[in-house]
């Protein structure tokens, strides 16, 4: 599916047709790949690696084009089951248009980032800031489901819990290696800054991003400290929780099976100490010491804090 954008009064409008100096293919069909590929001269390397969600962020400097994978969060859906997902985007700057492609229907125009606009250098630019800012915007929705889910926990772990937990954390190692991938890209266009031709307010720009990169990827990794913590801290509860209930259950044990000596030791085919045809003294004789043998266990489980 294709999309046209032009610049007007330093703002994007859609554009009719493939009018546009900005060219947003999503999912693109078999006939714009090979217009992409054969007419533009689009690296099929390059253009495949804009559709695969596992490619590093990269630049590229082609003949006609420069060329520019970057990453970004997918769509969330409730299918997913708290694992965010990342998708990749392709960015190919020419000197009279810019091509993106993506495998996913990213809103990316969306923000207010894209005001005041000059050129497609400028799309280009905000469009990979854009991309920083969707993940900080992610980080902050999986830091309230993470809290979310503590106090659910708190309230009753389940197993369900605490793969969600899981879920969070492997989302913000995949976020962590997107991210530090993005910071890459775009510490290259500054070192490469000369060679795109850029301007001052383009360098001072990517100074921002730079910032606001680093930024991101120090929240992605302070949340993963936490979340990671936090998991370790439960694993502790439980296997604390596993002792103590097995504790318990071997002083109960303990508490059944000394009656059951007692009684057993008295009821064998032996003579006892005692009277047994004229009194029943001998039956509340052998109860007493039964059950004292439960009260000596209670009171050291009492004294000793077990």
């Amino acid at each position: 599916m294709l999309r046209t954008y032009n610049i007007v009064e330093g703002r994007l409008f859609e554009a009719e047709g493939s009018l546009g100096t900005i060219h947003i293919y999503t999912r693109p069909e078999e006939r714009e790949t090979n217009y992409l590929i054969n007419e533009l001269k689009i690296d099929e390397h390059t253009y495949n690696s804009a559709l695969d969600p596992d490619e590093l962020g990269r630049l590229e400097f082609e003949p006609n084009h420069i060329a520019a994978i970057v990453k970004c969060p997918k769509r969330y859906t409730a299918a997913d089951n708290f694992l965010f997902k990342i998708s990749s985007l392709g960015l190919f700057l020419f000197p009279d248009r810019l091509i993106v492609v993506a495998r996913e229907d990213i809103d990316i125009f969306d923000s207010r980032i894209f005001q005041k606009l000059s050129s497609i250098t400028d799309v280009f630019l905000k469009t990979i800031f854009r991309c920083v800012q969707h993940f900080e915007e992610h980080l902050r929705v999986i830091h309230k489901v993470s809290n979310e889910l503590e106090v659910e926990i708190n309230k009753a772990l389940t197993n369900k819990d605490l793969l969600y937990m899981f879920s969070l954390e492997k989302s913000l190692v995949y976020y962590l290696k997107a991210i530090g991938s993005n910071s890459r890209v775009i510490e290259k266009i500054k070192a490469n800054s000369s060679k795109m031709s850029l301007s001052q307010a383009h360098n001072e720009f990517l100074e921002d991003m730079i910032i606001e990169a680093t930024q991101c990827n120090e929240e992605a990794n302070i949340y993963l400290q936490v979340i990671s913590n936090l998991m370790d801290a439960w694993v502790s509860m439980v296997s604390n929780n596993l002792n103590f209930r097995m504790k318990t259950l071997t002083i109960l044990s303990i508490c059944i099976m000394l009656p059951t000596f007692i009684v057993s030791l008295f009821s064998m085919n032996v003579q006892l100490p005692i009277p047994q045809h004229e009194t029943i003294i001998s039956f509340w004789f052998i109860s007493a010491l039964a059950a004292m043998s439960v009260m000596i266990i209670a009171i050291l489980w009492w004294r000793k804090k077990w």
